[in-house]
């Protein structure tokens, strides 16, 4: 008896019941619509991620196989090449049919059909050994889902004129005040990437991988990110009229789109307030600032006589002295000065899911930690994150970092 098959079934049932609460209560129109080209409507997540399963573990491993809807292997195919066409990205809110109830019904059907085919690997080593690979996978990719159901709804309802809440109940309390200091770190030659060790089940994305060792100079970090009202000043100063603080393509980027301000900020009474999953609400000065675009974080630390750090020494710092970093997972995403790229060594996995980082290893950025939208166990300190430096509707903001241990 395999006893690592039923305990793959809890997980898997758990996960999926999290992404269906993230959404409950939400109409047919909340779920239907998609806000620009870089989202996706709430449906098509929920139909994606069992898209995923289907394809790439029941398609292969059950018996007698036969697709809930040949339809589908096209409708909500995301990037994957290998397996076959694709419904075009910035067209999918114009998917109208199949409804939500039928999307919900194929939700249904794949558990169904998955759970049985643990049940099958539970009595079958060999079976299990081909399928719970497959199926951490798939639990790790919903749950980034999960987090993109809520950049992506959040994104949905601030371009509605009436700004509505998401989240019923009172806001959460007042982020308390933080000392800022910097923490020194003497670098060295270290290992970075994943070590087999944590993130639950001792999970890792290829991309995480190979360990490796790097030279670090001596460096050091701020004890916390950048707030609310350090991001006021920075406006008030006149960060964003500055050109000689900011990267050219990102002047360009500021200029081209007016941008005056992080993602969901705008003037009010005299200040600034912010649209979150409870409204729109008054900026909270000692909070993360959130929505930040790479080169918005960059112009920021040159205006502070500082820097990002590398992902190299984001993740040795917070690896060598736990604790030493607040916030390091939990209040955002922060960017690093690391272009998103392959480790040394670095092998995809086999297969069509062999596309599912490494071709995207191109003009792209590593933002490190996790965000208050990171599903719990998600996290873990060799996680990289990536977007393209303008993006800005994820919950990304910074940590400064300088030269020297002193």
């Amino acid at each position: 008896m395999n006893t690592a098959a039923p305990l793959l079934l809890e997980r898997y049932a758990s996960v999926r019941a999290h992404t269906e609460a993230l959404v409950q209560g939400l109409s047919e129109a909340d779920c239907q619509a998609q806000s620009m080209p870089d989202t996706s409507p709430v449906k098509w997540h929920l139909a994606h991620v069992s898209w995923f399963f289907e394809t790439f573990v029941l398609e292969a491993h059950e018996r007698g196989f036969v697709p809930f809807d040949p339809a589908f292997r096209v409708l909500f195919n995301s990037y994957y090449n290998a397996v076959g066409d694709k419904h075009p990205r910035p067209q999918r809110g114009l998917v109208t049919r199949p409804g939500l109830v039928e999307v919900m019904a194929y939700r249904r059907a794949v558990d169904a059909r998955l759970a049985a085919l643990l049940q099958r690997a539970a009595g079958d080593g060999a079976l299990a050994a081909l399928v719970a690979p497959l199926v951490s996978l798939g639990l790790q990719h919903e749950q980034q889902h999960q987090e993109l159901i809520a950049t992506d709804f959040l994104h949905l309802l601030s371009l509605n004129p009436q700004q509505p809440a998401w989240h019923s109940g009172a806001r959460p309390a007042a982020a308390a005040e933080l000392p800022l200091q910097w923490r020194a770190f003497e670098g060295g030659l270290v290992e970075v990437g994943h070590d087999g060790a944590g993130g639950g089940d001792g999970f890792a994305f290829d991309n995480e991988t190979p360990r490796h060792r790097v030279w670090l100079q001596p460096y050091r970090l701020a004890s916390r990110l950048v707030t609310q009202g350090e991001w006021a000043g920075f406006i008030e100063a006149g960060g964003y009229r500055d050109p000689s603080l900011w990267l050219a393509a990102g002047w360009d980027w500021r200029q081209a789109h007016g941008i005056e301000a992080p993602l969901y900020w705008r003037p009010e009474g005299g200040g600034w307030s912010v649209f979150t999953g409870h409204g729109r609400v008054p900026i909270d000065p000692h909070a993360p600032v959130l929505h930040l675009s790479l080169y918005e974080a960059d112009a920021y630390a040159r205006h502070q006589a500082a820097r990002l750090p590398t992902e190299a020494e984001w993740e040795h710092a917070v690896t060598q002295q736990p604790g030493a970093l607040a916030q390091a997972h939990g209040a955002a995403w922060q960017w690093t000065a690391s272009a998103y790229a392959p480790y040394p060594g670095f092998r995809p996995w086999a297969g069509a899911v062999g596309e599912y980082n490494g071709k995207f290893m191109v003009d792209q950025t590593v933002l490190r930690g996790s965000s208050p939208a990171t599903p719990a166990g998600h996290a873990r300190d060799s996680y990289r994150n990536f977007f393209p430096a303008g993006a800005r509707w994820q919950f990304t903001g910074l940590r400064l970092a300088r030269d020297g241990a002193d």
